[in-house]
């Protein structure tokens, strides 16, 4: 498990902006999606060992964190909202320097810098000083450092923030790329729906610093998969192992009991009661699941008291 968050609460100073959060993430690419101040970069600064929590837990990689952090750190890439570069540095040597820093050696690290900066499409921008760059290849340029070092994990706080239409089809296509074909496992933060739609597998929104849902991309439980909301009496537990087991994708229903069930194609609804009767368990609603995910987002606004974006 990449990330396990139990009852999460974190902030700064004993001011928290999370508040009970729990969730697992295995891997894949997991969009963390709502409005300004639903605490998205918070969960990311937590999860790099920067906040410590108030309260609960939260493991990466299976290490506690912050205990970890100097080890977790060198897995995972950053990409942070703001801008963090380092004046005077051409694109090569300072993305060649925050591999450096990730523990590549000089040789290695400029070597690598040269590719992930033609990968993000700034290779004949490369010498140039980063400060002369537009908004645009600058978030280009934070991609790569994040890239630089092939992380486990890469956390993108707002990816396409300030960049035009065009540019930001092309940050997305660069984000699918690495999740989907690149097999990186990503968490994309952002308050806008299209980037999260077109990346992510699975979509948390967060409102008022708490889980408000969490659900399936319609891209991944589509026309060929079923999504069913479950609610059972018995041990869940095994229940939820035998269905793991069958390759039945399940995660849990924020504020209300129960589970949601993904069912893979060509896998009916008995598969989930014969899961359901070798737990031993009693199947008390077993229902569709058809929830917009600008439903969901309107909810979060909602939770902010219709913050503005």
């Amino acid at each position: 498990m990449l990330l396990e968050l139990d009852s999460l609460d974190a902030g700064y100073g004993r001011k928290a902006v999370l508040s009970g959060v729990s969730f697992a993430f295995a891997g894949g690419a997991l969009g963390l999606l709502g409005p300004n101040g639903a605490g998205k970069s918070t969960l990311l600064k937590t999860v790099l060992g920067f906040l410590p929590p108030l309260s609960g837990t939260l493991r990466v990689f299976g290490q506690p964190m912050p205990q970890a952090a100097r080890e977790v750190r060198g897995r995972i890439g950053y990409m942070p909202e703001n801008e963090a570069f380092i004046p005077g540095l051409n694109a090569v040597n300072f993305v060649a320097y925050m591999a450096e820093l990730s523990g590549l050696p000089r040789a290695a690290a400029i070597e690598r810098a040269h590719e992930v900066l033609q990968y993000v499409g700034l290779g004949e921008a490369r010498y140039r000083n980063v400060e002369t760059y537009s908004t645009g290849m600058k978030q280009r340029v934070k991609l790569a450092q994040a890239i630089v070092h092939d992380p486990a994990l890469l956390l993108l706080d707002e990816p396409t923030n300030g960049m035009d239409p065009h540019g930001r089809n092309e940050m997305i296509e660069l984000v699918a790329d690495l999740a989907h074909a690149k097999g990186m496992s990503i968490i994309l933060c952002s308050h806008l729906l299209p980037d999260v739609e077109q990346v992510a597998d699975e979509i948390i929104v967060l409102g008022n610093g708490r889980v408000a849902a969490r659900k399936f991309a319609d891209k991944v439980a589509g026309a060929s998969e079923a999504v069913f909301s479950v609610r059972v009496r018995g041990n869940t537990a095994e229940f939820v192992r035998l269905l793991t087991a069958h390759g039945i994708r399940t995660a849990d229903t924020e504020g209300t009991p129960g589970l949601l069930v993904v069912l893979p194609p060509g896998t009916g609804t008995d598969a989930v009661f014969r899961c359901a009767a070798k737990a031993g368990c009693l199947v008390m609603r077993l229902e569709p699941r058809v929830e917009r995910l600008e439903d969901l987002f309107e909810q979060a606004l909602g939770e902010l008291g219709h913050a503005h974006l």
